[in-house]
């Protein structure tokens, strides 16, 4: 299998895999999604709420409010040898807050979590939780573990993960008019008009709609749009709790160690 990266930065990957296939492309997809951990607040206990909100609101939102992650030092709370309900200083990290607002209204924000782990808090600390009015006060303590997307969406390290063909196109000379029908067409904006004929300027934006073959008024079409079979572009969009490359690092661990178990299991069916 052939990788190269197209596109990088703290929460977007881009890739160009090849000599690979869609049961494996759409794997990694999946186990990205769902069983790659992250950090999340799972329980709260509130100690004094006068919002307007309820505190079933107010923990939700905290949920979903993405922490900063670290896989070497915590445990799943389920592979954990503490075996706590309540967990352990390797499972489970305390987070507290405590806001009130004593002149006219204010917005709380994610940046007013304290945490007794300097790097496990929040991504941004523009998130709003709630917002109170003059006399209004919010106290809680929350609690983060690690957890997998297969249980809850608040543990999804990634915001997308998608992939597609790589496409080709090809454009006969020939045949081509140079009635620009096809480039007017094109919502991704792959083709132009150069010299009176029409040229791919971005081929990597296709996403194989296959509009500009419709609308040719060449019949066949003057353009013709296929994909390579085994070359896929793969885009991974992480929420910021683990970096794009680490996600990807960890689903192949994952699968890699999947397929061990499986084959495991298949020998010992075999006897």
């Amino acid at each position: 299998m052939k990788i190269e990266v197209l596109e990088k930065n703290e929460t977007n990957l881009r890739l160009i895999i090849k000599e690979a296939d869609v049961p494996l492309m759409n794997a990694l997809r999946r186990i990205a999604l769902a069983e790659v951990p992250s950090m999340a607040i799972d329980e709260v206990v509130m100690i004094e709420n006068s919002s307007i909100l309820q505190d079933e609101i107010i923990a939700h939102r905290l949920g979903l409010t993405p922490l900063k992650t670290d896989l070497d030092s915590y445990n799943l709370p389920e592979e954990c040898e503490c075996e706590s309900e309540f967990g352990c200083n390797l499972c489970r990290v305390t987070l507290t807050m405590d806001a009130d607002s004593t002149e006219g209204t204010r917005i709380v924000y994610s940046g007013e979590l304290v945490s007794e782990n300097p790097q496990i808090v929040p991504v941004s600390d523009k998130v709003p939780i709630v917002k109170l009015a003059r006399g209004q006060k919010l106290k809680l303590e929350a609690y983060a573990r690690l957890g997998k997307g297969k249980t809850h969406a608040r543990w999804q390290p990634v915001s997308v993960c998608a992939y597609k063909y790589f496409p080709k196109i090809e454009v006969s000379s020939e045949k081509c008019t140079g009635c620009a029908k096809c480039v007017d067409i094109c919502p991704k904006k792959v083709l132009a008009i150069k010299d009176n004929k029409v040229e791919v300027i971005d081929l990597l934006a296709c996403n194989l709609c296959m509009d500009c073959v419709g609308v040719c008024t060449q019949k066949p079409s003057a353009i013709t749009v296929e994909w390579e079979k085994n070359a896929f572009i793969m885009n991974i969009e992480a929420t910021g709790v683990l970096s794009p490359e680490r996600i990807i690092q960890e689903a192949t661990k994952i699968l890699d160690k999947q397929l061990k178990e499986f084959k495991k299991q298949l020998k010992a069916e075999a006897k």
